[in-house]
């Protein structure tokens, strides 16, 4: 496929996530620009990166330290004046915590006081190095299934994990994020999600986002309040393989 080809393919997805997206803001009685659209550009080359930015895009998701390490360079080399921000979206080790510092705009799956710590350790180190500019937003993953195997602390944790971030300078507390359990009802699923975040929101106002919503199942989360959908497979097509 050519470039000009891809390009077209892309053009076409992202007009049919918006136009979804739009639908779903007028079944909810809520203005597509409240809902922010992350692409999850894992598994993809960082040419088509440098597509969608040049279709809109700026706001951008991985799951893998490695794998995003390289690709956001080699972004910048393409766009080196193109906007973006990066997420991270993936469950996240401790040992990682230093090199995601470097390239992360925004880290989405803390879930446990423990890795807060070590991301707070490692954004200092990256300020102090002059390799960010500024502090590390994140995002509490919250589990809704009762299990951790797919990321996420127990909801009941989210308070104390919460005050274990808020105590820092080097981290900045924006909201919560999940992933719908498997097999379960999505909208029972995000409308738990949606209580978990107006109590944050009680200690913390300005946790404010709500990051809920995917290819499959985005029309419910945005029911739900999500002010951040992260859009893959209906985005980019089927997963490609590719070197980190």
């Amino acid at each position: 496929m050519t470039p000009e080809d891809r390009r077209a393919e892309l053009a076409e997805s992202l007009e049919a996530v918006r136009e979804r997206l739009a639908k779903a803001c007028q079944a909810a009685g809520r203005s597509p620009d409240e809902v922010e659209l992350l692409a999850v550009t894992k598994t993809f080359p960082a040419s088509d990166v440098a597509l969608l930015s040049d279709l809109g895009l700026s706001a951008f998701a991985e799951n893998r330290e490695q794998e995003a390490r390289g690709k956001v360079a080699e972004f910048a080399e393409l766009r080196p004046v193109a906007a973006s921000r990066w997420h991270m979206v993936g469950q996240l080790q401790r040992n990682k915590a230093r090199a995601v510092a470097r390239w992360a705009d925004v880290v989405e799956s803390v879930d446990s006081d423990r890795l807060a710590e070590a991301l707070a350790r490692a954004t200092a180190s990256a300020l102090d190095a002059g390799e960010r500019e500024h502090p590390l937003d994140v995002l509490v993953q919250v589990s809704l299934d009762g299990t951790t195997g797919r990321g996420g602390c127990a909801p009941e944790d989210v308070p104390q994990l919460a005050e274990t971030i808020t105590r820092t300078s080097d981290l900045r507390l924006r909201g919560v994020m999940a992933v719908a359990p498997l097999g379960g009802d999505v909208d029972v699923a995000f409308s738990t999600l949606s209580s978990i975040s107006e109590r944050l929101r009680v200690d913390h106002p300005e946790a404010v986002d709500v990051s809920a919503g995917m290819s499959g199942d985005l029309e419910s989360a945005v029911a739900h309040g999500s002010t951040r959908v992260r859009v893959g497979t209906a985005l980019l097509g089927g997963r490609r393989l590719t070197s980190p």
